[in-house]
């Protein structure tokens, strides 16, 4: 199995976990997720009362210029440690 599929693999598993991570685990779970697939951060960051999109923006912006796999392994080494955290 390539990373790809790995990677596909882990995003499958981050939504079966047995309960639902921290605000932070799923900052980086996002940021991690946007870094892979898309790059670094573009647009502007959300303004105003957009807290949410605010702090998602702001943990995708701080993997500014990492690289799609190193992100990808990051990911699923993180989505493997969720598990184990949550699963006792």
């Amino acid at each position: 199995m390539d990373l790809k599929e790995k990677f596909e693999q882990a995003v499958l598993h981050s939504r079966q976990l047995p309960q639902k991570p921290d605000n932070d685990e799923l900052l980086k779970l996002y940021a991690l997720y946007k870094q892979a697939t898309a790059g670094d951060a573009t647009g502007e960051r959300p303004g105003g009362f957009d807290f949410k999109g605010a702090a998602k923006f702001d943990a995708w912006l701080e993997l500014k210029e990492k690289g799609s796999s190193e992100c990808m392994e990051e990911y699923i080494r993180f989505v493997k440690d969720l598990h184990a955290k949550y699963n006792g």
